[in-house]
């Protein structure tokens, strides 16, 4: 069996950046929250609670004085607010990508733009941007959802940074006859364009490709979306053991790509199983 190897692989500059603070705040702590899980990975997450993360849903669950560790995914200025007045002591990993376009719909609301957000409105990612906006935001997942939105004066728009540009396409196309004034910030990040186009060459090249990374990624849910859309036969694992052998019969080509949340140690015990074959 041949291996084709996507790049970029591994950690995207955010989440290593988000890691590398998190394990340096472990090492020189001890004890850590984290409000939500500091990234979508199960096995990444299970390596960093044998370091003393502990896991909290809500500001209430915070001790006072406690050291909290923010997620790349960030989080509202309310809950930092809240933690602070608790007497916490915080660890900002929030993805600059992710500072950029909470940012950007906090300037739109600010200058009076209805505020659109599109991406999935259960994502703590969204969740933390339209925590920013000082009025209402509207989340829309896509074009679809377009339909209903009332007609405004002044729209402005950012993106989830792991969505896919052509739905955000789509999404500002379908807006376009809803507004005086429509502004636009393309705010998905780059890296993300990266890894999809990667999985599109990989598609194209193999005979299947396998993604890793964790059933609650988004960033790897659309890996596996760009690949089935190409027409790719694909398969999505969380780890090595949810190798399906019946899904390895018959290819001699396979293409390996991995979500910008799974860890480089969990990619290699993959490549490594499969190089035996």
């Amino acid at each position: 069996m041949r291996l084709i190897i996507g790049k970029p692989l591994g950690f995207c500059f955010g989440v290593k950046r988000a890691i590398d603070e998190l394990e340096k705040a472990l090492k020189k702590y001890g004890s850590i929250y984290a409000l939500g899980s500091p990234i979508h990975n199960e096995e990444e997450v299970k390596r960093l609670k044998s370091m003393g993360l502990r896991l909290v849903e809500s500001v209430e669950e915070l001790p006072p004085q406690s050291i909290v560790f923010i997620r790349a995914h960030g989080t509202t200025p309310e809950v930092l607010k809240q933690a602070k007045y608790k007497g916490c002591t915080i660890i900002d990993g929030t993805c600059p990508s992710v500072k950029n376009a909470q940012e950007k719909a906090r300037l739109l609301s600010e200058e009076g733009y209805e505020v659109v957000i599109v991406g999935d409105p259960n994502h703590p990612e969204v969740q933390s941007i339209k925590g920013c906006v000082s009025a209402y935001a509207s989340v829309i997942n896509s074009s679809k959802d377009v339909a209903t939105f009332p007609n405004k004066d002044k729209i402005g728009v950012v993106s989830q940074t792991t969505q896919e540009e052509g739905a955000l396409l789509s999404v500002v196309s379908a807006l376009v006859p809803k507004a005086r004034e429509l502004r636009v910030y393309n705010t998905i990040c780059k890296a993300t364009l990266h890894r999809q186009e990667a999985v599109r060459k990989l598609a194209a090249d193999t005979e299947g490709v396998i993604v890793i990374g964790g059933h609650n990624s988004t960033n790897t849910a659309k890996l596996v979306e760009v690949a089935k859309r190409e027409g790719c036969d694909v398969l999505w694992i969380a780890n090595p053991q949810e190798i399906d052998e019946s899904w390895l019969y018959g290819k001699h080509i396979i293409g390996i790509a991995a979500g910008a949340s799974t860890p480089d140690w969990l990619i290699k015990e993959v490549i490594s199983l499969l190089s035996r074959r």
